[in-house]
């Protein structure tokens, strides 16, 4: 296993992340253990959850992924501190998560309490904003004039970055949380926290964890040079853009206990927008390029996430043993220059394919 640092934590963390949102859902709490003790045997010790999972997101699950978590660092002795844990804070929309109410300092107080309970642990070593208050162009907002950034007051915007940013400052002066971080957030949000941060003498955002993947690599440029100038970790999370580039839903299928269609029988469809025809020609294009070499198309996937510069560390994540050993071992791949430049020519012919 290799390792990276964290932004400038000075936290050495595994270049594969595991990622635990189906336990409690898709994975009983004793195929979470057993993915904890193996991902542990191979070496992984960057472990990433949030306090919403499990998903498909509701009311019944809430909480559930990091109270699986927490049993088993209770069960663990010593295990602790060789571990670095991650969590995030939801911000509004969820009504059974604090009412629905804002992502601001009061809710993100009453989070952290909630999470470190759950997760039987008296500090996270990385304590993430699931998503920004305002506006944000992800989860099927990515494409030009979706959003209008002019119709929120910037100044009201900035207010609440403050008031989030005092609050992360007391809980980590506390020792609730060592370091802080950001998830779906976009260039201009790294860019302002860190400004905020600096000029406040508050808490500087370590890293940001996004969706990237063959299919989605619009973080690349703008927000992978903000994160290589300023030392700010890159987490990319749906790496196999949930499942997609497995190939599994070609041709529009549903398989039986996958996870679109879990969305779909439950009536969230949250990934409906990434299933469009585009898509489907894209991933049909790299199925082809991993036959022609031999490769697993889904190691494949995770191998190109690594090799980009800009990566940190990878967030994985399974419903079966045999995927987590799969995806592990994909980071020990070698892709070659040929293989790259035949990737890079189904990336050109479908950019944004959703």
């Amino acid at each position: 296993m290799q390792y990276s640092l964290l932004g400038r934590t000075g936290l050495n963390v595994s270049r594969v992340c595991l990622g635990t949102m189906t336990w409690g859902q898709q994975n009983a709490e004793a195929e979470g253990h057993q993915q904890l003790d193996y991902a542990q045997e191979r070496g992984i010790n960057f472990i990433d959850t949030a306090e919403i999972y499990a998903v498909p997101c509701r009311t019944e699950t809430y909480g559930h992924t990091e109270k699986i978590i927490g049993r088993w660092l209770s069960q663990k002795q010593g295990i602790r501190d060789q571990i670095v844990l991650a969590t995030k804070v939801a911000g509004s929309s969820l009504p059974w998560v604090r009412g629905g109410n804002k992502l601001d300092g009061e809710n993100i107080r009453r989070a952290i309490d909630s999470s470190l309970k759950r997760l039987c642990t008296d500090y996270v070593d990385l304590y993430q904003l699931h998503w920004p208050e305002r506006v944000f162009p992800h989860f099927g907002r990515n494409h030009a004039g979706m959003i209008d950034f002019a119709a929120e007051s910037s100044a009201e915007i900035e207010d609440n970055l403050i008031d989030i940013l005092t609050a992360l400052d007391e809980i980590v002066k506390v020792g609730k949380v060592r370091y802080v971080g950001l998830s779906d957030d976009t260039a201009w949000g790294i860019m302002k926290y860190l400004s905020l941060a600096n000029q406040h003498t508050l808490p500087r955002m370590q890293s940001i964890q996004n969706e990237y993947s063959l299919l989605d690599r619009s973080d690349d440029p703008y927000v992978a040079e903000v994160c290589v100038r300023e030392d700010v970790a890159y987490l990319p999370w749906s790496p196999l853009a949930t499942g997609l580039l497995s190939g599994k839903y070609q041709n529009h299928a549903r398989p039986e206990g996958s996870r679109w269609a879990l969305e779909e029988t439950m009536g969230t469809n949250a990934f409906k927008y990434r299933g469009t025809q585009q898509a489907l020609d894209a991933v049909e294009g790299y199925l082809k390029i991993a036959k022609k070499y031999g490769l697993d198309v889904c190691q494949m996937a995770l191998k190109f996430c690594d090799l980009q510069n800009f990566v940190t560390s990878t967030i994985i994540g399974a419903t079966t043993m045999e995927q987590l050993k799969s995806n592990i071992d994909a980071f020990d791949l070698e892709l070659s220059s040929e293989i790259m430049s035949e990737i890079d020519a189904v990336y050109r012919a479908f950019p944004i394919p959703f």
